[in-house]
């Protein structure tokens, strides 16, 4: 399962803390979504694709629960989700690790009972002297959505799950 976090309202859709929402329709831009386990649902084969409805830091409701319908381990599921560790322009899949103070993965991990499962972390920067809260939640600059928009479609060409390896991507 391949679960994208974001914030689900128009007023977040193009914020840094957006970055798994927009990959998700950057990389799957033909999924047919449903409603279903407080997300956006989507099942292509045998992939199934989440986008939780439930803000953020409350992530882990939507992928709990799925989690649980489907039965899947939590090593059989790949968050996609925003990074203030990595710079703008690098992705990197790991399995397991620190949150880095990240509250969705925070939920996901209490809900799951584990941070077993996978990420593909795409990097976003660290402000230097911003709020992060404000950081994360501000839209990306035009500048900054081109350098998205590179490092997804060149993430395209090597998004499987689960990884084959600890891969880093960078434009």
């Amino acid at each position: 399962m391949t679960v994208f976090l974001g914030n689900p309202t128009k007023e977040y859709a193009k914020t840094r803390h957006n970055a798994g929402f927009i990959a998700a329709d950057t990389l799957f831009p033909n999924l047919s979504w449903q409603v279903k386990f407080h997300s956006a649902y989507a099942k292509e084969g045998s992939m199934i694709y989440l986008k939780p409805m439930t803000y953020m830091n409350l992530s882990g409701t939507a992928v709990s629960e799925a989690a649980s319908f489907f039965k899947i381990k939590s090593d059989e599921i790949l968050i996609v989700h925003d990074d203030l560790e990595l710079p703008l322009g690098c992705a990197k899949y790991q399995q397991g690790g620190g949150l880095q103070g990240h509250n969705g993965l925070r939920d996901i991990k209490q809900r799951l009972g584990n941070d077993n499962f996978y990420r593909f972390r795409i990097g976003i920067g660290r402000p230097v002297h911003k709020d992060v809260r404000l950081y994360v939640t501000s839209d990306f600059t035009k500048d900054e959505a081109v350098i998205l928009s590179q490092l997804l479609t060149k993430a395209k060409d090597t998004f499987i799950f689960p990884p084959l390896s600890a891969q880093t991507i960078n434009i």
